[in-house]
């Protein structure tokens, strides 16, 4: 269905005619977030030290785990060893995003960090499929704890997952920044988990706790997962970014002075922190067409921070001077 935006009187005027070509893409760049090198530089160094950081202490919490028997503590663990492998992605896929157009791509390679944010999600939500079932069979079968051990080992798990949220949280501008922001904050309510797990196994001995805890994080891991499987795939199916609003966006182009209507209007996201639209616009006469492309480009920079516009200009064409010449047409086959 083809949407068409009027704000105008048109009068019966003749049908729009497409005039071709007049296409164009202005050069304001305007962001929601830091600019958009800067942002894309933050991000990579905050992935990088957080990488570091995860590395580190996800074998001293699996080794932890393994010596106390806490699932809690293991599941912790396993959410830092895949944050380690989705952090790596991570910072892959933006270096990636960095690369210049190419002839055979030639938006760029901006939706590289979109596809590692679709397979960090898919693999968080993997990774908390198994903690629930693992937790499962721990309430079934219970298993002796180390609630001193595990408070220990957890409570060093949070000041390395704080400390690596808010490095994350500097540069998280992206789809691609913000999955590995989510795997570090399944890692800090794991490591909470944890340690309330500790406590109450120490003070009370129920060994329960530790697999309902445990499959509580994965729930609520789960439910994080879903929303950015769902954020990414709409980038990939080029759906409207969702903190933009279709029609007020057609509404705003059609109330620019001298805009007939608006119609085949397209708003997609290009890349992590780039928005695209193209639309069609119908005009009283061609004479007026650069003012109104300019003051279309500013709106839609200043209101919507939208940089990289295609509009083409439509306005009626008189019909041709002089006789016409008679066209005839043959509706049937002719057989001999």
């Amino acid at each position: 269905m083809t949407s068409r935006f009027h704000l105008h009187d048109e009068g019966g005027a003749e049908p729009a005619h497409d005039d071709g070509h007049d296409s164009n893409h202005p050069h304001l760049h305007r962001h929601a977030g830091p600019d958009g090198a800067a942002g894309r530089r933050l991000s990579s160094r905050a992935l990088s030290r957080v990488l570091a950081l995860t590395c580190a202490f996800a074998l001293l919490e699996a080794l932890g785990g393994w010596w106390s028997g806490s699932l809690a503590l293991l599941s912790d663990a396993g959410h830092m060893l895949t944050d380690s492998l989705s952090l790596l992605l991570a910072l892959w896929v933006a270096r990636i995003g960095r690369m210049p157009a190419t002839d055979r791509l030639s938006f760029g390679h901006g939706r590289a960090e979109v596809l590692g944010a679709l397979f960090n999600s898919l693999l968080l939500f993997g990774l908390s499929l198994f903690i629930v079932a693992e937790a499962v069979l721990r309430l079934r079968n219970p298993h002796a704890v180390n609630g001193g051990g595990v408070m220990l080992i957890a409570a060093a798990g949070l000041l390395v997952n704080l400390l690596a949220a808010w490095l994350l949280s500097q540069g998280a501008h992206s789809l691609n920044s913000k999955a590995a922001l989510w795997h570090v904050l399944g890692d800090l309510f794991g490591s909470l988990a944890a340690i309330a797990s500790g406590m109450v196994i120490y003070f009370t001995g129920w060994m329960t706790v530790d697999p309902l805890l445990s499959m509580l994080v994965a729930l609520l891991l789960l439910a994080a997962a879903w929303r950015l499987i769902r954020q990414t795939v709409l980038v990939l199916m080029e759906g409207v970014p969702g903190h933009l609003d279709y029609n007020r966006i057609g509404l705003a182009l059609a109330g620019i002075p001298g805009v007939a209507s608006v119609h085949d209007l397209h708003v997609w996201t290009m890349s992590a922190e780039r928005v695209a639209l193209s639309a069609h616009v119908r005009i009283a006469a061609p004479r007026d067409w650069p003012r109104i492309l300019a003051a279309c480009q500013l709106m839609l920079s200043r209101e919507f921070c939208i940089d990289h516009v295609t509009l083409q200009a439509e306005w009626p064409v008189p019909a041709p001077a002089g006789k016409p010449v008679p066209i005839d047409i043959v509706s049937e086959d002719k057989h001999e």
